[in-house]
């Protein structure tokens, strides 16, 4: 999971002290969750609200970054949806009834509201969980 900047730079926790900005990258945008893009630039809709402006949001993705460069990468308890959860909640983002950002809402935000790009973005997604699934259920059968 990654955030991006107002400019569209992606930024991920990708493991211990090490933070990716990786700018427009075609293989890390598979499926995304939309908090409102007005939101980005101080404005208020009925459901979720962000004031600052781009340059609110960028020092605040900023400020993540330099945190969890610093920090040990732990994939059960401060990982790529802590680091989201953790700038947001610095821009003090209020989405979907949500006013603390963490990972287990995150995860349930992208689950019930994130959507595929494209068929190849989906494809990208399950296509090896299903293969392993097929390979597991043929081995059984025969």
């Amino acid at each position: 999971m990654g955030i991006t900047t107002s400019k569209g730079v992606a930024c991920d926790f990708q493991g211990p002290y090490s933070v990716g900005d990786r700018g427009r990258d075609p293989l890390m945008q598979y499926i995304y969750s939309i908090l409102d893009k007005c939101n980005h630039y101080g404005t208020h809709t009925h459901t979720h609200t962000h004031t600052g402006g781009a340059e609110q949001w960028d020092k605040a993705i900023a400020e993540a970054n330099a945190e969890y460069r610093t920090r040990m990468h732990n994939i059960c308890c401060d990982n790529c949806h802590s680091h989201v959860a953790y700038a947001l909640n610095n821009m003090e983002v209020k989405a979907y009834g949500i006013r603390q950002w963490d990972m287990v809402k995150l995860c349930f935000l992208i689950f019930l509201k994130g959507r595929f790009l494209s068929l190849g973005g989906f494809l990208a997604q399950f296509l090896p969980f299903g293969v392993v699934v097929l390979i597991i259920l043929l081995v059984k059968l025969i």
